[in-house]
């Protein structure tokens, strides 16, 4: 019994994509799971982020997902992002953008090659904003002058 208890949190610690985890059995031995790794992006001001997550805000609004999420990700017609990516995973997120959810109006945006390139900056971008670390609006390079 302890062991699943122990299986389930650290399950439920996976899913959050939050906090590095090593799964252990109850004799404290590693499962040999991958560690959960946190997201990369920096930020300085709200407004200044690093070049790979300033491709992602790029990539939000050349492919005008305001037009659901909203200007300031907190949801339209579709979903706000500021409390999805609370619990939303890097793997969840990468099934959505290039499986799409048709049936709730989410596009699929797998024939974009922008999208191919930049969907682990834009995911990088938007857990930003729900961390509350990036600001709404404009963006610009930390190395600016």
């Amino acid at each position: 019994m302890k062991g699943r208890v122990m299986l389930s949190l650290a399950g439920t610690l996976l899913g959050l994509g939050a906090l590095p985890v090593v799964i252990t059995n109850s004799w404290g031995q590693s499962s040999g799971a991958p560690q959960v790794q946190q997201v990369a992006y920096k930020v300085v001001d709200g407004d200044k982020v690093d070049n790979n997550t300033l491709l992602g805000w790029k990539t939000w609004r050349a492919l005008a997902c305001e037009r659901c999420h909203g200007a300031k990700q907190e949801g339209l017609v579709g979903p706000s992002l500021i409390d999805a990516f609370k619990t939303l995973d890097k793997n969840e997120f990468h099934r959505t953008v290039f499986g799409g959810r048709v049936d709730k109006g989410m596009p699929d945006f797998s024939s974009s090659s922008m999208m191919q390139k930049n969907w682990e900056n834009l995911y990088a971008y938007l857990k930003g904003r729900s961390d509350g670390k990036i600001k709404p609006g404009d963006l610009q390079a930390i190395d600016t002058k």
